[in-house]
Parts: C-alpha cells; structure tokens; sequence
C-alpha cells in the first residue's frame, strides 16, 4: 500500500493505492456513512465488472448502500446526465455533509463530483476511479465539469474529495483499448517535466499494458505523486504551473469535438493524439528537437495509440480544427494558451502561438497522413 498526500490545508486529502483495495474499502468508508448509509454512484459497466465488490465491503462494515446507475459513456457527462443524477440524489434526501461514493471512470468522477460541488451548495464525495485513466488523471485534483454543445468541460467547479481509493485491481476487467487510453495519461507526466519518467514508459511501458502489478504500481504512484505536487502548488490554474497538465489537451479537445465526444474517440486517445501534435508543433516551430517529436510519436503508437489526425479519425482541415479550439475553457482575454515543448520534459505555456501557424500545421498533417 501507498499513500500519496495532495497538500491544500483544511481541504487536503489522501490518495491511497493498494492492491484489493476495493474490497477493503468498507473500513474507509465507513468513517463518511451519516446514518450508516452512503450513495453510490456508478455506470452500468462499471457496476456489472466492480460493483459488487464494494457492496459487499460496506456491507462488511455495517454500511447500507443506495446505488445509483446511470449510462456508461462521455454522452451522461452532460446538462441532461446532471439534472437526472441531481433529481435522484435529491430523491434519496442527501444532506450537506453527506458523501456520494462516486465508483467509475473519468465521466463518473467528474459528473458526480460536480454534482457535489453545486447540490444544496456543496455535498462532500469520494473518488473511487475504477480506469487507469481516472486513476492517474482525474479522480485527483478537484476539476469537475460536464460537456456541452460549445465545448468539453465548459461547465464546471473546482471541488476536491475527501479521499480517493484506487484499487490497480479494478484494471483487470478494463477492454484493452481503456487501458491504453489511460497510458497517455501516464505518459503525459513524463513528457511535462520528468524525462527520466519518459525513459521509463519507453522501456516499461508495455510491461504496465500487458498488466504487470508492479509497473501498473509504479506508474499509478508515479502519476499521482506529479499530479498532487502540481495541484499543491495551483489548485485552481492560477500561477500556470497546473495549466502544464493540459499537454495534448488543446488539440485533443479539437479531435474530440470533431469526432462528436463519442466512443470513436476516447479521451485518453485524444489525448495521445494531442500531445504528439503539440510536440510536431513544437519542431516544425523550432522549439524542440525534431528527434523528440519522432520519439513522443513512436512511441504512443508502439503503444496502440493514435498519433496523428488519421489515426485520430480526423479527417477537418486546420480552419475547423482552430474553430473548436475557439471554445476551449482556457481562453484568456482572446488568446488561447497552448501547451507546447523545447524537449522531452520540457513543456511550458505559450499564450502568443499565432493560430494561422496552427491551421496551416494541421493542414500540412491532414496532407501527410
């Protein structure tokens, strides 16, 4: 077991990682059942492959369970996937200082964490990522957001949880296709500031795929541990420092915008995608070395992810692909930020990229592919 610490005061908590956590939850739990109950809320996947494993723990611990299930997919991250989730948490008469389990990936964790942040103004909840992606991404640091028509994320709160259990366990019923689109994920912490990391996925990477214990370990206590350090530091993107976990994210939210948030293109994918288009940017801008650019690209397709516009599914020239970029949540006064690299673990924050050199980048990808 480990335990990875996110330090913001009164509000700070505790990420702990543990082989079989899941069914051991009941004991941490347990300490948050006001009138010894506790909703849960879940997907139908997810409740099918690890539900039962965590009712059967808060049973163990004498705690009474309302489950909540609600469609698997990005689609219930949604107004109409909130205000469902909302009515029947209202329903169930949660309280101010109850806590909502939420039990599931990336769409669950942020649905139901901002569900938290705005029910009677603020009820508490607990992560409980059940994909790698929600593991070492975002079941840590408090974003929380649902998706509309304009864009990904648009609509949402910064609410931190109470604790987040991760249990690597749960990975074994992922398809192979979520594992991988939570890799990027991992990846991602190496290409923003630690190249040693980098080498590591590199040479280990596979071994974490293929779903060694240890290197699915490593890598998940890894990822936290950059993660919480950042979000330390600027929990709500003030300084910029956390505005270098949207590596990839810019371009990635343009492919999933074109691609209709759908099962055509997971987040995690558009992520991978993302990231090696920003760092071909970076080259064909001067900044980083042509050489890092072929290895982040290399790389994340060795690991069966897509690289490029192609691969992505992505057919939209650059004026198409700039117009989504248009309504990224990042604009600031007219300018959008891009995450771009002068290396492998040296990414920064460029609010002055001219966006014609981005349209006429993603047209010179679109003829190549």
């Amino acid at each position: 077991m480990s335990t990875v610490s996110v330090a913001l005061g009164a509000r700070s908590y505790d990420i702990v990682i543990e082989d079989g956590l899941l069914d051991r939850a009941g004991e941490r739990l347990a300490r948050y059942a006001r009138g010894g109950r506790l909703v849960v809320v879940t997907d139908e996947h997810v409740a099918a492959a690890q539900l039962p494993r965590l009712l059967a723990a808060l049973t163990g611990a004498g705690v009474a369970a309302e489950v909540i299930t609600l469609p698997a997919g990005e689609g219930t991250k949604s107004w109409d996937g909130l205000s469902s989730l909302m009515d029947r948490l209202l329903a169930l008469e949660v309280e101010r200082n109850d806590h909502v389990i939420a039990l599931g990936g990336g769409v669950i964790g942020d649905l139901v964490g901002f569900a938290a942040a705005i029910l009677k103004r603020g009820c508490q909840f607990v992560q409980v990522p059940t994909t790698l992606l929600a593991q070492v991404d975002s079941s840590v640091g408090g974003k929380t957001a649902i998706n509309t028509a304009a864009g990904k994320n648009l609509v949402g709160a910064f609410h931190q949880p109470s604790l987040v259990l991760i249990d690597p366990t749960s990975l074994d019923t992922l398809p192979a296709r979520e594992v991988r689109a939570g890799y990027a994920e991992v990846v991602k912490y190496g290409l923003i500031d630690d190249a040693a990391f980098f080498d590591w996925c590199e040479k280990d990477g596979t071994k974490l795929l293929a779903g060694d214990p240890q290197a699915r370990a490593h890598a998940i206590e890894k990822s936290v541990g950059a993660k919480a350090a950042i979000v330390a530091d600027d929990e709500e993107e003030r300084s910029g420092r956390r505005a270098l976990l949207n590596l990839g994210h810019t371009f990635g939210h343009a492919l999933e915008a074109e691609t209709g948030y759908s099962d055509r293109l997971l987040h995690g994918e558009a992520v991978a995608a993302g990231m090696a288009l920003a760092f071909r940017f970076s080259a064909a801008q001067g900044l980083c070395p042509a050489e890092d650019a072929r290895r982040v690209t290399a790389h994340l397709r060795a690991a069966g992810l897509p690289a490029g516009l192609s691969d992505a599914g992505v057919d939209a020239d650059g004026a198409t692909l700039v117009a989504h970029m248009m309504h990224d949540k990042k604009m600031d006064g007219g300018k959008l930020p891009f995450l771009l690299a002068r290396g492998i673990g040296q990414t920064y924050l460029d609010k002055q990229v001219d966006l014609k050199a981005v349209e006429a980048f993603l047209d010179g990808e679109r003829v190549a592919a």
